[in-house]
């Protein structure tokens, strides 16, 4: 007899915010941390530099009872120079990529905040496995590059299919469903 075991609950709902309290800025380090020191490999010892000082980190949360639960996807955002942003470290944990719609709804926030802030030129640097997905989100690829040794596709945002987000730290509820 074979007893099959029920699958992790994962929510189906998810607040999509800027990070404002401290655990919700400490879990976006940590889940960013996995992502790309321990899971991929892309740094030793840690991911943060320089930008992290003056980016605004935004976050997905699960919701527990419709209450913020746990940090599931976070994405960074900075501005370079006057009008020009750049949003980096787009990360969502691994029980929740089969999540629809996480990152994007992140790369919506990311994008619409910078957009209110008088963003002209919002730019990305993106893995070449998630080009796709940054195409279907009105994304224009501008030629490939290696970073910390894996190769990239820098991407530009359409800021006319990203409506300005004024408050980003309200956010919104993002009702999702898991990936067949």
């Amino acid at each position: 007899m074979i007893i099959e075991r029920p699958a992790a609950f994962v929510t189906s709902e998810f607040l999509i915010r800027q990070a404002t309290q401290a655990w919700e800025i400490s879990g976006a380090a940590s889940l960013r941390h996995r992502t790309f020191v321990r899971e991929q490999g892309l740094f030793d010892g840690h991911d943060r530099d320089a930008i992290d000082r003056v980016a605004l980190p935004l976050v997905a949360l699960s919701t527990m009872a419709s209450e913020a639960d746990e940090v599931v996807g976070t994405v960074r955002i900075h501005e370079e120079t006057p009008g020009v942003w750049w949003g980096g470290r787009l990360a969502v944990a691994p029980a929740y990529r089969g999540v629809g719609r996480l990152g994007a709804e992140l790369i919506r926030l990311a994008v619409g905040t910078a957009h209110a802030r008088g963003c002209t030129a919002f730019m990305a640097h993106v893995q070449l496995q998630n080009v796709p997905l940054f195409e279907k989100l009105d994304w224009q690829p501008l030629g490939q590059q290696d970073l910390h040794g894996h190769p990239h596709m820098r991407m530009q945002a359409d800021l006319a299919a990203y409506p300005a987000i004024a408050d980003p730290a309200r956010g919104w509820m993002a009702l999702t469903r898991r990936a067949a």
